[in-house]
């Protein structure tokens, strides 16, 4: 009878082991499974043995060097338990396949926690003034938060925190995150916060959950889960358009608080007597820079202009992302979306932005900002939408021990930021190198690209600018261009443009779509990047979870 020696990671027989000199047994893959290996040649203590490690390494999902697939190749016989020379038991069908399969090094790091998407949902993204329209905030923050309470069965006092991203504040629900908590039904017992950072305020959200990352300026944040604070976390964001805060001028805003402060009727009809017409003129929010005074679709059209990106090039990305939605709506691959009986109306389970076009049509529309010689038109740009979002991100320990099947790790993510007035949206183009350093990872490393599409402008700007040598050398610092995203990688479910960008609610989206799409295509890593207003952005390295 043959002699087998046994690890925690794999069983070899003798002849094999004893192959091996001294420096290639504690180099071998097999030998360092196990500081301790045990002598078997009871039969039955073999199988028994073998079954509980095949299955404890299915479960762990153990990474197998290509090394395997050398040894294999050339030794069959030494994976198959030969017993008196009449039994054999060979690798269970699914470790072979990730034998196989697994090309890639996993980002997990020794003493860190890994953090898990377990779930991510949304409300449909509707164009604001259409059917949300007699809502508030919160009443579609808490539609995600039920939503996702419902996709996942989390028990409601389950939760450690609840943060909430948005950027035009309802000034009745100002933590917007709390109230809408307690509104889906979670324990009164949990805190919530909200947190603003324009377009990327739902990615704030769910980094200040997350974990721990630093290097470099400004690129320090400690999470509550990688704190050891929290072991679950519910991240999303929501954004509201169609009721957006419209104040008096400062002028009346002084006059009326000062008709409150009055004790005597002649200061109050002298108060009165000073109200001019122009004190009535409203205090509308603008999608503008405070520091440049700016709007970002003039900031998108001056991008474009200086990147020589054209409006052919516009519209044809903008047909694309419209295309590619309907065609990934139809297909049923926009899972993340939640059906929402909206009060006093019908029930909403699409986005209703989603309008595929054509160059014909598209060709027709003027210049929106820069006129009339512009190239950022209302069709190549994102639009005002309304809609909320939802995640759920725990700890792969606590994930696993409530029952959960993980959708993703979220691995690495920077934050950073530029000039405001010639690079506001050029986020991506300085955070995607950086994350892929902190990750040890190249463009090519990439299988999917999910990129926030504010304007199409914007998008083949940052295109423009990672795939060349002189803004790598000049801005970036680098030796060479970065490379620009393939686009048989980039947003193949649609984007912003199509789908809706609730500021605060996309970056959610962005991250879920990248899990779904990882589990799709069976890729292992996706990049998420997007710009903000002032000039900053945000990139995230996600790794797909074992199957």
């Amino acid at each position: 009878m043959e002699t087998y020696y046994v690890s925690s990671l794999w069983c070899v027989p003798r002849h094999f082991f004893d192959q091996l000199g001294e420096t290639d047994q504690s180099n071998c893959l097999f030998c360092r499974g196990s500081a301790v290996w045990s002598r078997v040649s009871e039969p039955l203590h073999i199988y028994i043995y073998i079954f509980v490690c095949c299955y404890i390494n299915v479960l762990l999902n153990i990474e197998y060097s290509l090394f395997l697939n050398d040894i294999i190749e050339d030794d069959k016989e030494c994976f198959s338990l030969s017993v008196s020379g009449a039994r054999s038991l060979s690798m269970t069908a699914q470790l072979q396949a990730q034998v196989q399969t697994k090309s890639k090094k996993t980002l997990a790091r020794p003493g860190v926690k890994n953090i898990v998407l377990v779930e991510g949902v949304r409300t449909p993204f509707l164009l604001s003034g259409t059917t949300y329209a007699d809502l508030m905030p919160h009443d579609l923050a808490r539609a995600a938060l039920q939503g996702l309470l419902h996709r996942t069965g989390l028990p409601k006092d389950a939760v450690d925190y609840i943060i909430y991203g948005t950027v035009i504040q309802e000034v009745k629900t100002s933590n917007v995150a709390r109230e809408a908590a307690l509104g889906a039904g979670f324990s009164d017992k949990i805190p919530a916060h909200t947190v603003t950072m324009a377009c990327i305020s739902s990615n704030q959200a769910m980094t200040s959950g997350m974990g721990i990352t630093a290097g470099g300026r400004g690129q320090m944040s400690v999470g509550l889960i990688a704190a050891g604070q929290c072991d679950s976390v519910v991240a999303g964001g929501v954004e509201f358009m169609s009721d957006v805060p419209i104040r008096h001028s400062r002028k009346m805003r002084k006059t009326m608080l000062s008709l409150n402060r009055a004790k005597t009727l002649g200061q109050r009809l002298s108060l009165i007597g000073s109200i001019r017409l122009a004190h009535l003129s409203p205090e509308l929010p603008a999608v503008a820079e405070f520091s440049t005074a700016e709007t970002m679709g003039h900031s998108a059209d001056r991008l474009a202009a200086a990147f020589g990106v054209s409006r052919i090039e516009q519209d044809e990305f903008a047909v694309r992302s419209h295309t590619l939605a309907k065609q990934a709506q139809d297909a049923g691959l926009l899972q993340d979306v939640i059906s929402f009986k909206v009060p006093g109306r019908d029930i909403v389970s699409k986005d209703n932005g989603i309008r595929p076009s054509s160059m014909e049509q598209m060709g027709k529309l003027k210049p929106a900002f820069v006129k009339p010689h512009g190239t950022v038109t209302a069709a190549n740009s994102s639009f005002l939408t309304d809609g909320a979002s939802a995640a759920l991100i725990m700890s792969e320990e606590k994930a696993l021990a409530m029952g959960y099947k993980p959708k993703a790790y979220l691995r690495d993510f920077v934050y950073v930021s530029q000039d405001p007035k010639d690079q506001l949206l050029l986020g991506p183009t300085y955070g995607t190198p950086k994350v892929l350093e902190r990750a040890g990872l190249t463009m090519s490393d990439i299988d999917v690209f999910e990129f926030h599409e504010a304007f199409a402008g914007q998008i083949m700007a940052n295109m423009k600018a990672l795939d060349s040598d002189w803004f790598g050398q000049t801005y970036l610092g680098r030796k060479s261009k970065v490379g620009a995203p393939p686009m048989e990688k980039f947003n193949l479910w649609g984007g912003s443009l199509s789908l809706g960008h609730p500021f605060g609610a996309t970056g959610c989206r962005l991250v879920t779509t990248v899990a779904h799409r990882l589990q799709k295509e069976g890729g292992q890593y996706g990049l998420v990047a997007a710009c903000a207003a002032g000039g900053q952005g945000h990139a995230m390295v996600i790794e797909a979870y074992p199957q």
